[in-house]
């Protein structure tokens, strides 16, 4: 991960499908961490509402547009494996 980010001011999972579902909702994923072969760790920029978010996604509460899902999900695997 570039030196630029402080990591204290991102979240960061290895979880894809949680990633997906926080891009659906209009976050970013800014970095990708691929030094380990066997897993991509994902840098998203944290705001004032991301604990809340992530709260109803792992209580299975939190609601997203499918077609967006899809689409962020597509997109993370692109940026994983072509770039």
């Amino acid at each position: 991960m570039s030196e630029l980010l402080q990591e204290k001011d991102y979240f960061k999972s290895s979880d894809m499908c949680l990633c997906a579902a926080l891009c659906a909702c209009g976050y970013e994923v800014e970095a990708i961490d691929k030094h380990d072969p066997s897993r991509a760790v994902f840098y998203v920029k944290r705001n004032e509402y991301l604990d809340e978010i992530l709260q109803l996604y792992f209580t299975h509460q939190l609601k997203v547009e499918p077609l967006s899902f899809f689409g962020a999900l597509k997109e993370l695997k692109t940026r994983i494996y072509h770039t």
